[in-house]
């Protein structure tokens, strides 16, 4: 779906979103309550490798493509998940699933590519994630930490696209176990002199290359560190404060410590965080691949909810969990699945995406995934990447037709596509 809105359109979606275009006088109350209204984060939880729907958010139990897994009652009372998550179904209330995410890209990094950005790859601009757009339209002035961080980043890092390599993702690569290099080893004197003399030697590269430093980041990236090394909130890096019952919830994995790092980020106000889960590219053995990465999932993601639940900031933060893409119906010799971009499942938790639902359907008894003729078999109600990420986009207050002049001089909006109130709590 391609972005050419009709003014219609777009009252059509405001409208939904509760968003009135009269400029009555607002309430002494009203205004405050706008005042302090908290402003939204995004956590993205990301399934590296392929996440296969089948043995996770849309299982197929007892048909040809259904594999070994078998369905579990959840707290939605008309919708069953696989039973390899079973905390997660004690919070599917709160969550909504789409079942039916549609993508062209099988490959392992134009998938991702697509998928973080909402833009298919092309060789002549790179694409903002969207945690990217969100930090470099939500920022946050009262934060000494980075705007959008990534915790346990695997091959493929967030970048800031054609926003700048300013937007690029901090990368920390052992959650929870605070970070390295920022704390100084000489004495406050000898930083000073030594800081000095940087100043010096970086005056005269910039006024000897004066385009070409700022192109570099350099006193940016230098002004930003210093900044963040003397800053208290490093300590949302840290877990020392949290009670071992909390961190035994999420899980004594790099993941587990990445949500429950997630959470204590949204609480200093960072705007994206995102947490990568590896190991979904079960060509071979699948459903023990599965098992396996689920008993890791399942407690993170179940403990992220509901604390931001209980610590009222569920409402304001948006939780995505996704993959590139899916995994086949079809079981192969190896007894794995393999590329599925044709139909794939995500969750979505929070910051005002519907709850208690599921979005879209697949086929029950499908193993090739097509049909006599060779035509591809589509999923009911497909929902496109783009137009999830308009959604996620419009519900956090960001200007999804905004346009950007890139680096080349190219004309480009945040979202190619429209945002769908269907996706909203209160369409």
């Amino acid at each position: 779906m391609h972005l050419n809105p009709t003014r219609r359109q777009v009252l059509q979606f405001l409208s939904a979103c509760g968003v009135s275009l009269a400029l009555p006088a607002m309430t002494a109350r009203a205004a405050a309550r706008r005042r302090d209204e908290r402003p939204k984060s995004l956590i993205t939880l990301w399934m590296n490798g392929g996440m296969s729907q089948l043995e996770t958010w849309d299982p197929h139990p007892g048909t040809k493509s259904g594999g070994e897994v078998r369905d579990i009652a959840t707290t939605n009372k008309d919708v069953r998940i696989s039973e390899l998550l079973p905390q997660m179904a004690e919070q599917l209330h709160s969550c909504m699933l789409i079942r039916s995410l549609t993508s062209k890209e099988g490959d392992h990094e134009r998938g991702a590519a697509f998928v973080k950005t909402g833009y298919r790859p092309e060789p002549t601009l790179k694409y903002p994630t969207l945690g990217a757009i969100a930090a470099h339209e939500l920022p946050n002035s009262e934060l000494e930490i980075p705007q959008y961080v990534t915790l346990a980043p695997d091959r493929i890092v967030p970048e800031g696209g054609y926003l700048g390599n300013q937007f690029d993702a901090f990368r920390v690569f052992q959650p929870g176990m605070g970070l390295s290099n920022l704390k100084s080893y000489v004495s406050p004197e000898r930083q000073a002199d030594r800081l000095q003399g940087l100043n010096v030697v970086s005056r005269q590269f910039e006024q000897r290359r004066q385009f070409g430093a700022k192109r570099t980041l350099h006193q940016n990236t230098l002004d930003r560190a210093l900044e963040m090394m003397s800053s208290e909130q490093l300590k949302a890096f840290e877990l020392d404060s949290e009670t071992s019952g909390v961190k035994a919830a999420y899980g004594d994995t790099s993941f587990g410590r990445g949500c429950l790092v997630a959470r204590r980020l949204v609480e200093v106000g960072v705007r994206s965080i995102e947490v990568t889960l590896p190991g979904f590219d079960t060509h071979v053995a699948n459903h023990s691949g599965h098992v396996t990465n689920c008993k890791i999932l399942d407690p993170a993601i179940a403990t992220l909810i509901q604390e931001l639940r209980d610590r009222e900031l569920l409402d304001s933060t948006i939780v995505l969990c996704i993959s590139e893409f899916g995994r086949t119906p079809g079981i192969n010799p190896a007894a794995g699945r393999d590329h599925w971009p044709n139909w794939f499942s995500c969750m979505i938790a929070g910051g005002g995406f519907r709850e208690n639902t599921v979005i879209g359907s697949t086929p029950t008894d499908v193993f090739e995934g097509k049909k006599a003729d060779g035509k591809l078999i589509l999923p009911a109600e497909p929902v496109l990447v783009p137009e999830l990420y308009a959604t996620i986009m419009a519900t956090m207050g960001i200007d999804f037709r905004k346009e950007i002049l890139t680096p080349i001089g190219r004309p480009i909006r945040f979202a190619d596509a429209l945002p769908s109130a269907y996706l909203l709590k209160n369409p």
